[in-house]
């Protein structure tokens, strides 16, 4: 028996699903006995030669960060960040966040192929706001663990299909995916009409979610401990009075009740302290400010009005907490649609992307089911960032050339796209061309610091002496349907070529001479 996945691989919660034979979307059990749910916590624990990914490792990790004497060391969250140059030291080695990501993925591979078989194909989701590379860094993980991973998806995305194919023909409008976990908040517009699901609009925030929350309650029982005792609560490494498994556990029982006592009633350092709902969300009222921010601008990129949107369909298990049905009321103007266990609709989402990917592959039942949510090419994702590159135009008020980012591929564009433009060299005899490729979340024109979105540099070299001025040079920006961006400068009267994909860059040295041999046509 063989089957295909769908994996939710998340900051703090991973979990994976698949279409069964029935036709019906299913969680891969998890078979810890340490959780009563289908969730895998994203956490590794390395001690000596041995790798343990889940649950034990969570609290291995929570206790020695908490101030608990641990043999070995261990990592959670690494997720955020996916795209960055950070590594992790454990037990003497260092990994990356896609080592580490990979872990997780090869321990849903597993638990997958002991219940369903052999798992021929995956899809592996990822935030709407994810950059480039950290896109690539999560198909990388994929590879790492074992699984064929042609495709992937974005999270709201995949939670927008899961409410389709479980809602039907009753489905049918313009909505919003609000999609808030561990540590990233997204939200999307997406129209579903019975045939076609298409993204209108992505947005956001790399770094957001439930963790950031638990440390938000950290401070604030640290502050009420100051404000009530005088003193500065116990920080000694080795010996927490209030550790961050505590303010998880007291952020849970603050979605359910007004009032808790921390770390459950326990004295910390001979005092009580109580803690309130209403303390809690004014310590996090920024980030719930940026929610709404971030909500409002997305519909608005989307060219539509709050009245527009039909509903507000919930992911991640963050969206438990109170403040968000309040907040979504108060932005959209509406109650969210709450008709599945949050935590499980982008796995199950993406069980449903992977085996449309794959219809041809599936049984008659199978593909019955498909047919019933959405066409063959139903699916329409759009482009989540701006990409261009850095020229020289020239300005006719200062009379003189000045930097500029000519974008290319614009946010919004239907995805898989493709674009060329021309530019042409500006001085005699040049035999090189600066290559600068940018990514940003804005239509950013000018350019006040280039390497605030400078993702990759290239040299287009060797180029002919001796040559005039206004020479083309040929880019070309191609975004494929996993959201990857690739790129390609060409001298065009010689066909010497320099490409790749989006990598970000630290390098800052370039003067702005060197910065600008190409103007914009």
């Amino acid at each position: 028996m063989s089957a295909y996945i769908g994996i939710d691989l998340g900051t703090t919660f991973s979990a994976a699903a698949t279409l069964d034979e029935t036709g019906r979307l299913v969680m891969i059990k998890n078979p810890d006995e340490q959780r009563s749910d289908n969730l895998l916590p994203s956490a590794v624990w390395v001690e000596g030669d041995e790798l343990i990914v889940g649950e034990e490792a969570r609290k291995r990790h929570q206790n020695k960060s908490s101030g608990g004497v641990a043999s070995g060391d261990g990592a959670a969250g690494f997720k955020k960040d996916m795209g960055d140059s950070k590594m992790y030291k454990l037990a003497d080695k260092a990994y990356s966040p896609t080592d580490l990501s990979a872990a997780v993925l090869k321990k849903l591979k597993m638990i997958a192929e002991k219940q369903v078989g052999d798992v021929v194909e995956a899809v592996v989701t990822t935030p709407a706001n994810f950059s480039n590379e950290a896109r690539e860094e999560t198909m990388a993980a994929a590879r790492k663990a074992g699984l064929n991973s042609r495709n992937i998806s974005n999270e709201p995305t995949a939670a927008a299909l899961y409410y389709a194919a479980t809602e039907g023909q009753n489905m049918r409008g313009t909505y919003a995916v609000y999609d808030l976990g561990g540590g990233t908040f997204d939200v999307s517009i997406i129209r579903i009409d019975g045939e076609n699901i298409e993204v209108l609009a992505s947005n956001g925030v790399k770094k957001l979610g439930g963790d950031y929350f638990d440390e938000a309650l950290i401070e604030l029982v640290a502050d009420k401990f100051k404000q009530e005792t005088g003193r500065d609560i116990n920080q000694n490494p080795d010996n927490l009075d209030y550790r961050l498994s505590d303010a998880e556990a007291d952020k849970i029982s603050l979605s359910n009740q007004q009032t808790v006592l921390a770390g459950g009633g326990e004295s910390i350092d001979g005092h009580i302290i109580k803690v309130t709902r209403s303390a809690l969300e004014e310590k996090i009222s920024s980030y719930i400010a940026q929610t709404e921010m971030l909500c409002e601008s997305t519909v608005e990129d989307a060219g539509l009005t709050m009245s527009d949107i039909q509903g507000v369909l919930l992911a991640g298990g963050s969206t438990r907490m109170p403040w968000v049905s309040r907040s979504i009321q108060k932005v959209f103007g509406k109650e969210p649609i709450v008709k599945a266990n949050v935590d499980e609709v982008v796995a199950l989402g993406a069980a449903f992307y992977v085996a449309y990917k794959n219809y041809d592959k599936l049984t008659p039942t199978q593909q019955e089911f498909i047919d019933s949510v959405i066409k063959k090419g139903g699916v329409q994702e759009r482009t989540s960032k701006y990409y261009g590159i850095i020229s020289l135009e020239y300005d006719e008020a200062r009379e003189t050339a000045v930097l500029v980012n000519s974008i290319i591929i614009h946010k919004g564009e239907k995805i898989p796209c493709s674009q060329t433009k021309t530019f042409f060299t500006v001085t005699d005899g040049q035999t090189s061309v600066n290559c600068k490729v940018t990514e940003s979340d804005r239509p950013v024109t000018h350019v006040a610091s280039v390497d605030d979105i400078v993702v990759a540099k290239k040299l287009l070299g060797n180029l002919p002496p001796n040559r005039s001025s206004g020479q083309k040079i040929e880019v070309t920006f191609s975004y494929d349907e996993n959201q990857t961006m690739r790129y390609s400068f060409v001298d065009i009267e010689t066909g010497l070529e320099v490409g790749g994909s989006v990598h970000p860059t630290k390098d800052s040295g370039d003067s702005a001479s060197d910065l600008g041999k190409i103007l914009v046509d």
